[in-house]
């Protein structure tokens, strides 16, 4: 089932989420549905709180041709970021039409579950890597555009702006942020 996905400003973003306790059959139809909202999207990368899940999970694939690149990361935990940080562009499916140039290293071990409860552990480079880091960032409630320089968020204000009032609508299912927060008041 194809979820929607929270946009900026949606309180839940801010949120850190919890650990998964057991891999069941509600965690599998999850991650079902975050690899099918994630395809529908056609994006790269996506974490179970873009999709209302408080649950320490995301998904990955660096390469939408391949299936064989799509990666399913649950309790993760960053052991080692290596190597130089770089700029690289970065988007995100919650905060559409925004892009900015972001600094990682290019390197990042993990540990973490995979989908059959084995605890594993694995080093990600360049592309793998940054999204990783990026999806990572989720599960902390930590979003891209926390990353960049404060003059490159106020060059960004207006278009933020524009995806927390709802008037920038992507093309697949979404909460809008803007709406939740105020009726939340």
């Amino acid at each position: 089932m194809i979820r929607s996905i929270a946009l900026y400003p949606h309180p839940f973003l801010r949120q850190k989420v919890k650990k998964v306790s057991s891999i069941n059959g509600e965690v599998r139809r999850l991650i079902h549905d975050m690899i099918e909202t994630m395809h529908h999207a056609e994006g790269i990368g996506l974490a179970a709180p873009q999709v209302l899940a408080n649950a320490r999970i995301f998904i990955i694939q660096p390469d939408l041709d391949d299936d064989a690149t799509l990666r399913i990361f649950i309790n993760p935990e960053v052991l080692r970021l290596e190597g130089v940080p770089f700029l690289y562009e970065e988007g995100c499916l919650s905060i559409p039409t925004i892009r900015a140039k972001v600094k990682r290293p290019p390197q990042v071990t993990l540990r973490f579950q995979d989908l059959e409860g084995r605890s594993c552990e694995e080093t990600f480079d360049d592309l793998a890597a940054r999204i990783i880091q990026h999806e990572y960032d989720h599960l902390n409630g930590i979003l891209f555009i926390d990353r960049i320089t404060s003059l490159k968020r106020r060059l960004l204000r207006k278009g933020l702006q524009q995806v927390s009032w709802g008037k920038v609508r992507p093309k697949y299912p979404h909460v809008l942020g803007m709406q939740i927060a105020q009726n939340a008041r």
